[in-house]
C-alpha cells in the first residue's frame, strides 16, 4: 500500500516534459523531432502504452496505462495517426491523446466543383472509393439529415480548404462541408435572397450557373444580373452550363445537337423554363454574395470574348452584332 501511495505522488506531480515520474521513466531527449504514432479504434490504455514504447516515447506501457487510470482518462483517449515530439512527457502525451491531436491533411474544394469531381478528392482522404462517397452525397437522407434544400448535396458543399484526418468517416467529411455552407446564411443574406424574390435552393441554383459562366469575379454581379431580368420577364435562361450538366461530362463546344440530345432533361435551361432543380455545382462564398448584391443593370444576353469578359446587349439584335463582331475579333 506504501509503494502505491508513493507511486501516486509521483504521477500526479507530472505536469509536462522534464518533470516528474512520467519524464524521468521517459529519459525524454530534447525536442529536436516528433515520431509518429498510430492509435487504433478501441485501443486500451496498455495496447497505447505498447505503442508508445515501440515508438520510443515511453519505457514503462504498464505505468502510462496506470497514470491514464488515475488521471480518469481511460475513455477520453482518441484514435488516430499523432506526431508526437520525442521529447514530450506523459502529460504531453496524454493532453494530445485526449484532445484528439491527430494528424491532418489539407483538403482544397476549388470553386465550381461538381459532386463528381469533389467525390474523388474527398474518397482520398477517406479510403473510400469515390464511387460511394458520390452515392452518400446524392442521398436524400443525408441531405435532408444536413439541413439542406436539396435535392441532393450538390451546390452545398461550400468550397473552401479544410483539415482532416487520414481515414476519416466520410460522413463526418460532408457534414463539415455542410455546415460551413450552413454558416454563410447569415440573417442578412437571406434577407437579400428574400428581396430577390428567390428561396435559398434558387440562389444556390443560380449562383452555381453564374460560378460557372464567370472567368473574372468583377463580372459575377453583372451576369447574375441577367439571369435575374430574364426571370423577371419569363424568357428562357438559355445557360450553356445547365446543359453540360445534363450531358453529364463537358464539351469544349456547346453545338446545337447537343442542347437537342438532353432536351428532355430539367436541367436544360434552352427547353425548360425557370431555374433547374438545383445546383450545377459548388458556387464560392464570393459569388453567392455577388449573386445576392446583383447589378442594377437591364442587360438580357451577353457572350464571351476571347479572354474570357463578356460583351453585355439589351436586345437580341445587340445581341447577334456583338457576336459578329467577336467573331471577325472585333
Amino acid at each position: 500500500m506504501k509503494r502505491f501511495g508513493v507511486l501516486v505522488l509521483a504521477i500526479a506531480g507530472c505536469s509536462g516534459p522534464g518533470s516528474g515520474a512520467g519524464a524521468a521513466l521517459d529519459a525524454a531527449a530534447e525536442p529536436t523531432d516528433s515520431v509518429r504514432v498510430d492509435v487504433p479504434a478501441g485501443a486500451s490504455a496498455l495496447a497505447i502504452g505498447n505503442e508508445l514504447r515501440d515508438a520510443g516515447l515511453v519505457r514503462t506501457p504498464r505505468g502510462f496505462a496506470l497514470y491514464v487510470r488515475l488521471r480518469g482518462a481511460q475513455s477520453d483517449l482518441k484514435s488516430g495517426q499523432y506526431s508526437i515530439p520525442s521529447s514530450a512527457g506523459w502529460a504531453d502525451i496524454l493532453e494530445q491523446l485526449r484532445r484528439g491531436q491527430v494528424l491532418t491533411e489539407a483538403v482544397t474544394i476549388p470553386e465550381g466543383w461538381t459532386l463528381r469531381e469533389i467525390a474523388p478528392r474527398l474518397a482520398e482522404v477517406s479510403g473510400v472509393t469515390a464511387d460511394s462517397v458520390l452515392a452518400l452525397a446524392r442521398s436524400p437522407d443525408l441531405t435532408h439529415r444536413l439541413g439542406v434544400p436539396g435535392p441532393t448535396l450538390e451546390g452545398y458543399l461550400l468550397p473552401e480548404t479544410y483539415r482532416f484526418a487520414e481515414g476519416v468517416d466520410p460522413e463526418t467529411v460532408l457534414q463539415v462541408m455542410a455546415v460551413a455552407y450552413r454558416d454563410f446564411w447569415t440573417p442578412e443574406r437571406r434577407a437579400l435572397a428574400d428581396s430577390l424574390g428567390l428561396d435559398e435552393r434558387e440562389l444556390v441554383t443560380l449562383a452555381s450557373i453564374v460560378e460557372e459562366e464567370a472567368r473574372h469575379p468583377e463580372e459575377r454581379s453583372l451576369i447574375a444580373s441577367v439571369y435575374l431580368n430574364r426571370l423577371r420577364i419569363g424568357m428562357l435562361l438559355q445557360a450553356d452550363p445547365t446543359v453540360q450538366y445534363a450531358l453529364g461530362a463537358p464539351r469544349e463546344r456547346l453545338l446545337y445537337r447537343d442542347i437537342d440530345s438532353v432536351a428532355g432533361n430539367p436541367y436544360n435551361t434552352y427547353t425548360h423554363p425557370g431555374l433547374p432543380p438545383g445546383p450545377i455545382s459548388s458556387p464560392g462564398a464570393a459569388t453567392l454574395d455577388a449573386t445576392l448584391r446583383p447589378e442594377q443593370a437591364d442587360y438580357l444576353y451577353f457572350v464571351a470574348r476571347p479572354d474570357g469578359f463578356h460583351v453585355f446587349t439589351r436586345s437580341s439584335r445587340e445581341h447577334i452584332n456583338a457576336k459578329n463582331r467577336i467573331r471577325r475579333g472585333g
